[in-house]
């Protein structure tokens, strides 16, 4: 077995919601869209497994104003807004994550979440044998930090992929990334991370 059949990358929550135009834009998130492309194109040329990570909520949750949660209505599963962004180039392989999608489980954790088959997102990477993570996506102060501390929790090794995250508040996203980084994630601007002499051993 290679180093690249126990490793994969975790896209986190492309969706049109957290993106330019939609309830809950992420600043600079078309950017991260434009480097996630370069590591899943990597990743799919190097045999590594994709999953891709996405809130589905419900239309009436706790986790939205106007039922007493935090934050405004978005990514309600089957709307515009929680399907993934028109531009990432997820391959037809990629393996879907649904999280978020009771009423009372606001779902920041792609750990929260589940397969198309109802597979936890964690019995899922044991089965594969999995032990490495490479994660980008949005938000780096919310479900990217979330994501990355319960894998490093589960004993995976982290790589945050610098280049393709994007956070909603700045300070937030700094002290984000010290905390992953604090628990035990690496970090790389690298482009070739996939490359079997790259992944991290």
């Amino acid at each position: 077995m290679s180093g690249n059949d126990l490793t994969a990358l975790v896209v986190v929550d492309v969706q049109n919601d957290f993106c330019a135009g939609g309830a809950l834009p992420v600043p600079n998130a078309e950017r991260v869209v434009s480097a996630l492309n370069q590591y899943i194109d990597d990743a799919v040329a190097n045999g590594v497994t994709v999953y891709a990570s996405r809130d589905w909520h419900p239309a009436v949750s706790n986790h939205f104003k106007p039922f007493g949660g935090p934050w405004p209505v978005h990514c309600v599963g089957g709307t515009d807004g929680a399907r993934f962004h028109p531009n990432i180039r997820l391959p037809a392989t990629a393996i879907v994550i649904t999280k978020g999608d009771g009423s009372t489980n606001p779902g920041y954790s792609a750990f929260e979440g589940h397969t198309p088959d109802g597979k936890r997102f964690l019995t899922d990477l044991r089965e594969r044998g999995i032990t490495q993570l490479f994660v980008g996506g949005l938000a780096t102060d919310y479900c990217v930090k979330h994501s990355v501390l319960d894998a490093l929790a589960a004993g995976f090794q982290v790589t945050l992929l610098a280049r393709a995250i994007a956070g909603v508040d700045p300070e937030d996203s700094a002290q984000a990334i010290l905390d992953m980084r604090q628990s035990g994630a690496r970090m790389t601007a690298a482009p070739d991370v996939f490359l079997e002499r790259n992944v991290v051993s």
